[in-house]
């Protein structure tokens, strides 16, 4: 697999006539060289974080790291290295050597992330948006990674299945996340993906908190907040396998069975959803997706402003491909689906006065139309319908 992913890199960068990569960010780390690091908070992995240098025409990438135990164990003794501080003024110029060690001057090179350091000094190259190539590449997966994923969800599922049985009028949203994130783990869970998120969703846009775009506001932080009977969860959390990353959305409802108005709710979001299940395939594009959808939901965008109809994941909770964005009618208009694409459905159906319903579906594109990735039961609300 981590061959699989190099090859696609290196005909990336030979197709889009880049000379190499400069990867910080620690997903695109994880892509390219196959290697782990312990779970930290932001400012900790941001520290110490692992580099990935990626040399056109080389046969395998090099690693600087500070830890070498999660290297892959066969990565030749010449491309692995000590760490590098990109993000300190103090080691910047061993970074900036680093460089020089690897390119000459003037070449062009893509990069994910600039830091602070490196904005200050960054030595002499033509510097590109390493998303070109990240981005076309990761955007197909193989086989192997299609199976990580699946494994993911699965996982991430299972857990979920804990908390359900947990939820109640009394229960904290925290106690919601402790059995989740004690159970995930339990069952094999490698790291943390998207926090666990409960968000009571208020009946009416007005009565939920302000935003600047004036659609509802989700998702909102997790709090030691005492769930309610009746309130309704917009429920998501995300947890990695192997360097992959599952997506678990739903709608639960505290304490109560959905009435006829919420199971109303949950029959337009599986049928948004089947709208655009019943159309997918290679060669159809992003927009037909959209369109699809939207007529399926008499014609109103069933999705919220600052999300979309449906995203990629991989070794990102979000990822290429993007539908339904603000990049617009042309960009989906350009975005064909092709064989190894993975699509996570998450669209939303709001009833202005009793919340509205988001779930997720996961699927992968296939030669001849799709396969599933995710569960293939819901109980919609936390009961079945």
């Amino acid at each position: 697999m981590r061959r699989d992913r190099y090859d696609r890199l290196q005909h990336e960068l030979h197709k889009q006539e880049i000379d190499g990569l400069v990867l910080l960010a620690s997903s695109a780390v994880s892509y390219a060289t196959g290697a782990t690091a312990p779970a930290a908070d932001g400012d900790r992995a941001a520290l110490f974080r692992a580099v990935a240098i990626v040399g056109r025409g080389d046969p395998a990438p090099h690693l600087y790291t500070p830890y070498v135990d999660g290297a892959p164990p066969d990565l030749a003794d010449d491309h692995l290295h000590g760490a590098l501080f990109p993000d300190l003024d103090d080691g910047f110029d061993v970074f900036a050597a680093a460089l020089n060690a690897h390119f000459g001057p003037k070449a062009r090179l893509g990069v994910d992330d600039q830091t602070h350091a490196m904005l200050r000094g960054l030595p002499d190259f033509d510097w590109v948006d390493a998303g070109d190539v990240l981005g076309a590449a990761k955007i197909i997966k193989t086989p192997d990674e299609l199976a990580c994923i699946r494994t993911a969800q699965r996982l991430n599922e299972l857990a979920m299945v804990d908390a359900l049985r947990s939820l109640r009028p009394g229960v904290r949203q925290t106690d919601l996340s402790a059995v989740f994130l004690r159970r995930v783990f339990e069952l094999g869970a490698t790291a943390g993906g998207i926090d666990p998120i409960w968000q009571v969703m208020a009946p009416t846009r007005a009565e939920g908190p302000w935003t600047i775009h004036g659609d509802l506001a989700y998702p909102t932080v997790t709090t030691d907040r005492f769930l309610r009977h009746g309130d309704v969860l917009w429920v998501d959390a995300g947890i990695m396998w192997q360097g992959y990353a599952s997506d678990y959305g739903r709608t639960w409802v505290v304490g109560s069975a959905p009435n006829p108005r919420q199971e109303a709710q949950f029959r337009r979001w599986r049928g948004v959803v089947d709208a655009a299940l019943d159309i997918l395939a290679p060669g159809v594009s992003a927009l037909e997706l959209g369109t699809a959808a939207t007529a399926a939901n008499n014609g109103i965008r069933p999705w919220i402003t600052h999300f979309y109809l449906a995203h990629g994941v991989g070794t990102e909770s979000a990822e290429m491909p993007f539908i339904g964005t603000d990049f617009g009618d042309k960009f989906d208009d350009a975005l064909i689906m092709q064989p190894g694409m993975v699509l996570v459905f998450e669209p939303v159906i709001w009833d202005e006065g009793a919340a509205g319903y988001r779930s997720e579906d996961i699927v992968a594109v296939t030669d001849s139309g799709w396969v599933k990735l995710s569960g293939s039961t819901y109980e919609p609300f936390g009961f079945p319908i």
